[in-house]
C-alpha cells in the first residue's frame, strides 16, 4: 500500500523472520556465537531465554544457517505434548522411520540413530522452542535424553529456548538435575537506542529504499521509547508509521507519527504522547485512518 509511495520493493517490516531481512544487533551477535559453539563442541544442553519479540526465532534461523549442512536438526516449536506424542514428533522431524510402539522402544531406536551418525562425525540438534510452557515431566524427559552418550561426546545436542520464565522454572527442587546439566546460557536482551537506529535503517535499505532521513532522528528517539527496542514491536510500529505517513503524502516521519501509532497499538497512553516536534501538525488520535478510508472510496 504504502510502498511506492516511498520507493520500496517490498514492505520492509514485515513479521515473519525473513532471513533476507537478517539484523545482528550485539546481543544478537553474542547470543549467536554462544549457541554455535554450544553445537559445534557438543556442549549438550544449552538455553536461550528472551522476552517476547527480542529475536529469539530470527537468531535460532541464524544458527540453522550457520551449521554444516550435514546437522541433522529437529525444531519442536509445540512443547504441550505427551511423552509418546514428543517421540513421535521428533522422529518425524528427524526423518526416523522405525516403528515404535512404547517408549523404549523410541529410545532404543533413537539411540541406534545417533551413534551411527556420531560414527559418521555428524551431528544431530533437538531446538524445544517456547520451552517455558513445558510441563516438569516433558522437561524431565528431555533431560533424560541427555544420558544418550559415549564416554567422550553427547550423542545429541539440545536447545532449550524460551522466555525469562524457563529459567525461573529450572530453579524448582525437583529441577535441579536438568539446572545442572545446562552448560551453557545466553540471555537476548532488547536492542539499544543505536541498534534501533541501526536496525530500521538496515531494512529500509534491504526493501529498495534508497532516500535518506525517512524516519527523523525524533521518531527513532520515540520508537526506542514505545518499543523498548524489542524488534517485533519496533516492527509494528514502523509499519504503521509508514502506513500513517502514506495517508498523509509525508515524505519523512516524525515522533509525533510514532506516537499516535503507537497510543493506537495501546504502547503508550493518551497523556504519555511527546510533543511533535516544530513544524509538525497536531496529532490526532487515528486521523490517519480516516484519510486512508478517503483514499481507497
Amino acid at each position: 500500500m504504502y510502498a511506492e509511495h516511498y520507493g520500496l520493493i517490498r514492505q520492509p517490516f514485515e513479521m515473519t523472520p525473513d532471513p533476507a531481512f537478517l539484523y545482528l544487533g550485539e546481543a544478537h551477535q553474542e547470543g549467536l556465537a554462544t549457541l554455535v559453539y554450544g553445537v559445534r563442541a557438543r556442549k549438550g544442553f544449552v538455553m536461550l531465554t528472551g522476552e517476547v519479540g527480542t529475536g529469539k526465532t530470527t537468531l535460532l534461523h541464524a544458527l540453522l544457517a550457520q551449521l554444516d549442512p550435514s546437522t541433522a536438526s529437529a525444531f519442536l516449536f509445540n512443547p504441550r505434548l505427551e511423552p509418546l506424542d514428543f517421540f513421535r514428533v521428533l522422529f518425524d522431524e528427524l526423518g526416523i522411520e522405525t516403528v515404535c510402539h512404547s517408549k523404549g522402544d523410541y529410545l532404543i531406536a533413537l539411540n541406534q540413530y545417533l551413534i551411527e551418525r556420531l560414527r559418521q562425525g555428524l551431528s544431530t540438534l533437538l531446538i524445544v522452542d517456547e520451552a517455558q510452557n513445558l510441563s516438569a515431566e516433558m522437561l524431565e524427559e528431555i533431560r533424560l535424553l541427555s544420558n544418550l552418550e559415549t564416554p567422550t561426546s553427547k550423542l545429541l545436542q539440545i536447545m532449550l529456548v524460551g522466555q525469562p520464565e524457563l529459567e525461573e522454572m529450572l530453579k524448582r527442587p525437583e529441577l535441579r538435575q536438568l539446572r545442572q546439566r545446562i552448560v551453557l546460557r545466553f540471555r537476548l536482551r532488547p536492542f539499544a537506542l543505536r541498534e534501533t537506529a541501526g536496525y530500521i535503517e538496515e531494512r529500509l535499505r534491504l526493501a529498495g529504499y534508497t532516500g535518506k532521513g525517512l524516519f527523523r532522528r525524533s521518531a527513532i528517539y520515540r520508537l526506542q521509547d514505545v518499543s523498548g527496542g524489542i524488534p517485533r514491536l519496533i516492527n509494528i510500529v514502523c509499519d504503521g508509521a509508514l502506513l500513517a505517513g502514506f495517508s498523509r503524502d509525508l515524505d519523512a516521519l516524525d515522533g509525533g507519527i510514532i506516537d499516535e501509532v503507537a497510543r493506537d497499538l495501546g504502547l503508550i497512553e493518551e497523556t504519555a504522547a511527546a510533543v511533535p516536534s516544530s513544524g509538525s501538525p497536531p496529532v490526532r488520535r487515528a486521523g490517519w485512518r480516516g484519510r486512508l478510508r478517503n483514499i481507497f472510496r
